[in-house]
């Protein structure tokens, strides 16, 4: 009987059905690791095509056709910029599964959570943490 090694990448299904007490296994740091380095692959793939996209634009003499696109690229920039930003909590998650603290909570050391975490692979706190940060910034402004 051939037996996968344990850190071969499985299905979702399969990640939400482990045990709790299995919480952030080798397995798991695996499925999530394999995940955030696609993310990471999808989003610099995505600004060499801006680059490439921004710099081959033609130069177009009609005033309002130039300003299309150049709305366009405006649009085009601002998405890489939130890209940019999500890259960098991309690379953060990345780097906590290496020092062993991914899965768990900032805030209060308790795990994030596996659906939580299959939403949103960046996640650093836990729903209840995340929503007590809203709250507080909703209420006092910071």
């Amino acid at each position: 009987m051939i037996t996968k090694p344990a850190t071969a990448v499985i299905s979702e299904q399969a990640l939400l059905a482990m045990p709790e007490a299995e919480y952030m296994n080798d397995v798991q740091l695996a499925f999530f690791k394999a995940r955030l380095q696609e993310i990471e692959r999808e989003l610099l793939q995505n600004a060499g095509e801006t680059t490439e996209h921004l710099r081959e634009t033609p130069f177009v003499p009609d005033p309002a056709d130039r300003a299309t696109i150049e709305e366009e690229h405006a649009l085009e920039l601002r998405t890489r910029d939130r890209e940019r930003k999500l890259l960098k909590k991309v690379q953060q998650a990345l780097q906590r599964i290496d020092g062993g603290d991914y899965g768990w909570c900032e805030e209060t050391g308790e795990p994030i959570g596996v659906p939580r975490l299959l939403a949103r692979p960046t996640a650093t706190l836990s729903l209840e943490a995340q929503q007590r940060r809203e709250l507080r910034q909703k209420l006092y402004g910071d």
